[in-house]
């Protein structure tokens, strides 16, 4: 049994720290968040210790793993002292923000055999690898186009869209790795636009709430993805995969398959789950698994340090497509 440390203990972090602490391959060991109050109440539920420090977290021996879900900033120095400490790291995505800081972290770990993970929780979804291994058996020849739809049901506060780094890097971050995972090559150029169709203060930090990207891979096939800040009917999450023997979906989940037909409603399931937590509920436990899997057996992740990297590059051209309207080459160097 692996003791885990868990840094960040908000609305994703408490998730995370009950699945550890469900885990019959891990404890959780301690909580660390600059709230005390949050801390305190994850640690609590879980028989948990409260950490003093991320410092007291890395210097202490008992703790096997670290689980970051803190905020985006501490990221980067988490992992770099996570891996320092010869502790094995699984963090939520993105690196960070600003890929100078993903690349001076990628120089500081260089070398480590130490795992790190990150929280791209599609790859672990098992609709959504089943997509992507039938991609890669050739299920449907030649794989040409790929469409993926990303609705949140609602916006967040301003205050979390004003640190947030974006919809790109944000949002379609998620689509941008998943793209890669079932493309099995990275894209080599982007068109991106956007608009502000839901939240007019979004203009005030040059932020958009709607937007599609066209991405295209050496082999030629063509990405698109839609994204939206609000879809009133709940969490929309669609993807479709298009080769030249067929086609395969992975269409909304919903709270039962129940179709309805009345004088009002012809053949309609019920709405989408509301949101992430219930769609990926049991993603998030396959990455957990898979995590702790690689610990044991020195594996490499399904999603890695350089898939982090790799798609918060794709972002920042796509932000660079979508502010000088213009596609956008895309290098990895």
């Amino acid at each position: 049994m692996l003791n885990f440390a868990l840094f960040g203990a908000g609305r994703i972090g408490a998730m995370h720290g009950a699945n550890i602490a469900a885990n019959p391959g891990a404890r959780l060991h301690s909580v660390f968040d600059v709230n005390t109050a949050l801390a305190e109440s994850v640690a609590a539920a879980h028989g948990a210790k409260v950490a003093a420090s991320a410092g007291a977290i890395m210097a202490d021996h008992a703790i096997d793993a670290v689980f970051v879900a803190s905020s985006t900033p501490t990221h980067v120095d988490l992992i770099t002292a996570a891996v320092r400490a010869g502790k094995p790291v699984l963090c939520e995505k993105p690196i960070d923000l600003d890929i100078k800081r993903v690349e001076q972290c990628k120089r500081d770990i260089a070398g480590s055999d130490v795992p790190v993970q990150i929280g791209f929780n599609r790859r672990y979804d098992a609709t959504l690898r089943e997509m992507h291994d039938a991609v890669r058996r050739g299920d449907i020849g030649q794989l040409q186009m790929l469409v993926l739809s990303s609705r949140d049901p609602d916006i967040a506060p301003m205050d979390y869209m004003r640190v947030s780094g974006g919809i790109f890097r944000d949002c379609t971050i998620h689509d941008f790795d998943y793209a890669r995972y079932v493309l099995g090559e990275d894209p080599v150029e982007v068109i991106a636009t956007g608009s502000v169709m839901v939240e007019p203060q979004l203009r005030e930090i040059g932020d958009v709430d709607t937007a599609m990207v066209i991405l295209k891979a050496p082999s030629g096939a063509l990405v698109h993805i839609n994204n939206s800040r609000r879809a009133v009917y709940g969490f929309d999450q669609r993807v479709e995969a298009f080769g030249s023997k067929g086609m395969l979906q992975s269409e909304n989940f919903h709270a039962t398959h129940l179709r309805r037909w009345s004088p009002a409603v012809t053949n309609s399931y019920d709405k989408p789950v509301p949101f992430f937590f219930q769609r990926y509920a049991d993603a998030y436990v396959r990455e957990l698994n898979e995590f702790i899997t690689l610990i044991h057996s020195k594996a490499a992740p399904v999603a890695s340090f350089e898939d982090g990297r790799r798609s918060l590059i794709i972002a920042d051209a796509a932000w660079e497509s979508l502010r000088t309207g213009r596609t956008v080459r895309i290098s990895y160097d």
